[in-house]
Parts: structure tokens; sequence; C-alpha cells
């Protein structure tokens, strides 16, 4: 499809400084791109293009398409746009003050307190439940020899 050098330079510069790109499923001629204020076919026929030489990933959700730039798309548009190699797109960018490290939850590791795993991680050998596992004590774990009983044997 022929698609105006304008409206392909703003797609693509779009596509560039967010990463990513979202258009409903819809080719009718009088649909319009929400976020680019022109024909949502453009949008959708120049992406297809892009998805097929691979420099964007695609996911198809609820009627609606995301485009995800890889690597080589990056690339790709850093030499089609005539950028400079600093530039990044935004989902590459780390925002300012954001602490990656800190947890919401409190504690430290993933998840909820810092509990590593599902629910826990028990098992392995993380030990969780107290270090109980089903399994006999080993025996530096075992009672002291004194504490032990001493059975007598009769002679």
């Amino acid at each position: 499809m022929l698609i105006p050098k304008k409206n392909r330079n703003e797609i693509f510069a779009y596509l560039f400084k967010e990463g990513v790109l979202v258009a409903a499923k819809d080719v009718r001629p009088t649909a319009v791109h929400e976020d680019l204020n022109m024909p949502n076919l453009y949008v959708l026929k120049l992406l297809n293009s892009l998805k097929s030489k691979g420099f964007v990933r695609e996911v198809f959700n609820w009627n609606h398409f995301y485009w995800f730039l890889t690597n080589e798309g990056i690339e790709y548009l850093r030499e089609y746009l005539h950028l400079p190699e600093d530039v990044v797109p935004a989902t590459l960018k780390k925002k300012a003050g954001e602490n990656f490290e800190r947890n919401p939850f409190g504690g430290r590791g993933r998840g909820r307190g810092g509990r590593g795993g599902f629910r826990g991680g028990r098992g392995g050998s993380r030990g969780g439940r107290g270090g109980y596992s089903g399994r006999s004590a080993p025996a530096e774990s075992a009672a002291p020899a004194e504490a032990a009983p001493v059975a007598e044997t009769a002679q």
C-alpha cells in the first residue's frame, strides 16, 4: 500500500519515541488513529510491514494490535530517521529517581515480603516449614549423646 511519506515519517517517529504502538483492528477508510490523527489503515499496514521484516513484535488482544520495537527495529528507525546513537525509545529509558531495589511490600527480593518463589518458596534446599522436610533429621541436629536414653542390656 502506498503511504504518503509525511505520514510514514510521523508513524516511525512516534513508534521510535514511545517504543510501543497500539491500534484498533479497524480497517474502515473513515477510521482514524487516536494518537496520530491519520487513517488507521496506514498504521496497520505500515506496522504489518515492519513485523514481516522482524523490526517489531506484534501482540493481538481484545481487537487491538500492540507492537513493540525490537533491537533491530531500533537500529533501522535510527538509520531511517537520522537519529544519533544516544537517543533511545521511552521503553528503554530509566525513570529518574526510581529505585528498583526497593520492594513496595517490604523486605528484599521478589514477591511479597521478600519470600522467594511461590507462596514462601518452600521446598528445595531453602528449608521452608521451619527446617522440617518430612525426612529423618540429620545426625548433627539430633539430641546430644548424654540426653539420649541408655538402653540397659540384660546379661
